[in-house]
Parts: structure tokens; C-alpha cells; sequence
């Protein structure tokens, strides 16, 4: 196996190939999320096309968004049963064919099924629940860090991607637009069989940070029974810690005020005040940026700042700076100061949220429990996408969408606090000093 080979010298040299792991995960998470936002930048050519309202086209990314997010805790229990390496070749090969037969649609339902269903059942069997499964299993030290960088990777994917589709959009039409994010998933695809490896054991190594003299972990059994009834289970028993409530709640509100509102309706909100499709997406692109840097310092952070302190301030300034977008008037100068402001906070909620997860539910259900957390994320973000649509359509602006999304991030400050103080989170609490 390469894995193990490239283990075995990169070890000689002093490299963990835990950072290997690292980025290979990193480039297929870029990918596929780059596969998440694009749609946004699809909206206007789609429906100029087509004659699909907002409305109709929204209602395709909301059920992309959703099963994003709802397949997490399932993807939590494949990847535990069959292996991280063959369920995400399973979703890079699940989106590649979305967007392949994407290029051949013709009517609303074949929009429904190529970018709701099979790009959202795809990338969703990834997600952030493969964040935290990969980190956990790597990292003992610098393990906050990790998340942050995937996380990025994530976030930012959805983001860089939208200038350069603009571009061909305007230029070649929406089509051709498609093709470079299916060549970069055929080589994430690659990367996968080639590179990931399923635990440091599988390669003779221990986990980044673990003492030299630590016996090597076995990887434990699949777990046995049906993967989707362990799903539930964990959500079972999750649902009796106010805690997780807490953080769903929050991740809720978290998916409403990011790429289910901002990343799906930004582009046509811009365009609504005169601005360029193209400048919009760059606009979009420089959150991206900002956010790759915002995450990583969030990761780096929750190694070392009271993770409830960190999700107060970052879902408190989210939300101002979110009530504050249409009153920018969308001049260079507006738009640049909320994209960075915005984009270091754009998914810096998750180092944190991965945290308190991680600490209240134990290393070997974190990944299940995160995934319901993460399905909340999502379940907000489709509401915020047809929300957003349905707004422009019947209110003709978006701007009542943004308040709404503004106030909810101020009442997710406040549940961040809340974290830790009832009953059931006295680990929550510790974890978090």
C-alpha cells in the first residue's frame, strides 16, 4: 500500500503522515464544497434559461442544503462501519455524476435530482463529520488547529470557486462553467484511493502527540447492526443533555446566516443594486479568504480560550454585521468591510462547536453526535435558501431575509453562553476553561 510506504519514510524524516491525511482531506473537502456553492452563482443563468423563478431554483439548493447536512450523522455511522476511504470515493464519484448529468438538464426535476439529491446526498456523506472523525483519530496535540484547517477548507471551498464560474458563466455559458470542479474531483477522487489511510495503527504509527512508549491502538471492530439505528441511537441519547440542544440550536441559526442564506443569495442580492455578477462572486470569494485565515485563528483559539466566550463574540459580531448589509449601499468600500468582517467569522463557529462536542460526548461518539449537530446546521441553512428565495419572489428584495437572519445570529450569542450551566453539562463547563 502507498500509504504505509510513504508512512514509513516520511517517519524516518521526522513528518508525521497524519499531515499527509490532512491534506488529502483538505483537497477533497475543498472540492466538494467548491460542488455546495456553486449553484449560487447559477441562480441568474439558470433562470434566464429555463424561466425557473427564484422561488423553483431556490427550493433545488434548499434540498441540497438540507441532505448536506441530514446525512451527516448517517455518513458518521458508514464511515465507522465501511471505512472514511471507500465512503468518500462512494461521494466524490455520487457528485461527479450530479454535476455530469447536470450539463444534460432540460427540465425543473432533473434540477431537483442531479443538484438536491445527488450533490446533496454526495457531499454530505463528507461534510464536517469528517472533520471531526479524521481529526480525532490523527491528532492528540494541535488537534484544535486541525479542525480549524479543514474547516477551511470546507467554508472556503464553497467561496473561492464562484469568481472563476462567473467568468466562464458569462463568457461560455453556465455549462462549461461546471467542468473545472468536475476535474478537480476526479483528482480528489485519486487522491482518496491513493493517500488516505483509515487510522495511524493502519500505517504503524500513533496518533500526532501520543508518547513514543504509548502502545499502538488497533483499529476496533465495525461496530455491528445496522449503521442508520446507531445514528439514532446517539441522537437518543444525546437528546437527554441540554448541552446538545444548545449547540444544535446555535448550529441552526449558525446554517441560517451562512451558506444557506449569504453563499445561495448574494450574488442576486448584489445584482438587484446594480453590481456585476462577477464583482459580487469576487466579493464572495474575498470572504473566502478571510474566513481560510478567521478559522484557522478559531482553531488555534479553541485550544486556549473558553470555547462558549468564542462562539458569544463570533455569532454576536455575525449578526451585526448581517443586519448592517443593506444599509452598505453596496459600494466598494461597503461591500470590502463586510467581506472581511463577515469572513473571519464565516464558519469559525466550528473549531469551538467541535470542542464542546468532542469533550460532553466522549472521542468515540463525537463524530455521531456532531453530525446531528451538524444536520441542524444544514435543516437552517435550506430554510434560509428557500426562505431567501420566497422573500425575493412575493416581497421583491432580500433584505428582510438578512434581518431576520441578522437577529437569530444575537440569540445564538446568547445560547453560547448558556452551554455548560444546566444540568448535564458540568463536562461542558470544564472542557471549555
Amino acid at each position: 500500500m502507498l500509504a504505509a510506504s510513504l508512512a514509513s519514510a516520511l517517519s524516518r524524516r521526522g513528518v508525521h503522515y497524519g499531515w499527509i491525511v490532512i491534506a488529502t482531506a483538505f483537497f477533497s473537502s475543498l472540492v466538494m464544497a467548491g460542488a455546495v456553492g456553486l449553484p449560487g452563482a447559477f441562480i441568474i443563468p439558470l433562470s434566464k434559461e429555463f424561466g425557473w423563478d427564484t422561488a423553483q431554483i431556490s427550493s433545488a439548493m434548499a434540498v441540497r442544503l438540507a441532505l448536506f447536512g441530514l446525512m451527516g450523522p448517517f455518513s458518521a455511522a458508514l464511515i465507522e462501519k465501511y471505512g472514511a476511504r471507500n465512503i468518500m470515493f462512494c461521494a466524490q464519484a455520487l457528485v461527479f455524476a450530479g454535476l455530469g448529468g447536470s450539463l444534460a438538464m432540460t427540465s425543473l426535476w432533473q434540477l431537483f435530482l442531479f443538484w438536491g439529491l445527488m450533490i446533496g446526498f454526495g457531499t454530505g456523506l463528507t461534510a464536517l463529520v469528517l472533520v471531526a472523525i479524521i481529526s480525532t483519530r490523527w491528532f492528540t496535540e494541535k488537534r484544535g488547529l486541525v479542525v480549524g484547517i479543514l474547516t477551511a477548507a470546507v467554508a472556503t471551498g464553497q467561496l473561492v470557486f464562484l469568481p472563476f464560474a462567473s467568468m466562464l458563466i458569462e463568457s461560455y455559458g453556465w455549462r462549461l462553467a461546471l467542468v473545472p470542479s468536475l476535474v478537480a474531483i476526479a483528482l480528489a477522487a485519486l487522491g482518496v484511493l491513493l493517500l488516505l489511510a483509515e487510522r495511524p495503527s493502519s500505517v504503524g504509527l500513533r496518533a500526532y502527540g501520543e508518547k513514543a512508549d504509548a502502545p499502538l491502538q488497533p483499529a476496533p471492530a465495525a461496530p455491528a447492526g445496522n449503521p442508520v439505528m446507531r445514528a439514532f441511537g446517539a441522537l437518543g441519547e444525546a437528546s437527554r443533555i441540554p448541552a446538545f440542544w444548545l449547540l444544535a440550536g446555535s448550529f441552526f441559526i449558525c446554517g441560517l446566516s451562512t451558506n444557506g442564506l449569504v453563499q445561495t443569495h448574494f450574488i442576486p442580492f448584489c445584482v438587484d443594486y446594480g453590481l456585476q455578477a462577477v464583482a459580487a462572486a469576487s466579493v464572495l470569494a474575498m470572504m473566502g479568504v478571510f474566513d481560510f485565515a478567521g478559522t484557522i485563528a478559531s482553531g488555534y483559539l479553541s485550544d486556549r480560550v473558553d470555547s462558549r466566550k468564542l462562539l458569544f463574540w463570533y455569532y454576536g459580531l455575525r449578526g451585526l454585521s448581517l443586519i448592517w448589509l443593506p444599509f452598505s449601499t453596496f459600494t466598494v468600500y461597503g461591500l470590502s468591510v463586510f467581506a472581511i468582517f463577515y469572513g473571519l467569522d464565516w464558519i469559525a463557529t466550528v473549531p469551538p462547536t467541535v470542542k464542546l462536542a468532542g469533550s460532553v460526548f466522549g472521542r468515540e461518539k463525537a463524530g455521531l453526535v456532531f453530525g446531528w449537530i451538524f444536520a441542524s446546521h444544514q435543516i437552517g441553512a435550506a430554510i434560509a435558501a428557500l426562505g431567501g428565495g420566497l422573500s425575493k419572489t412575493y416581497l421583491l428584495t432580500y433584505a428582510p431575509a438578512f434581518w431576520v437572519a441578522g437577529a437569530a445570529c444575537l440569540l445564538a450569542a446568547a445560547f453560547s453562553l448558556m452551554i455548560g450551566r444546566r444540568s448535564g453539562g458540568a463536562q461542558t463547563a470544564a472542557a471549555a476553561a
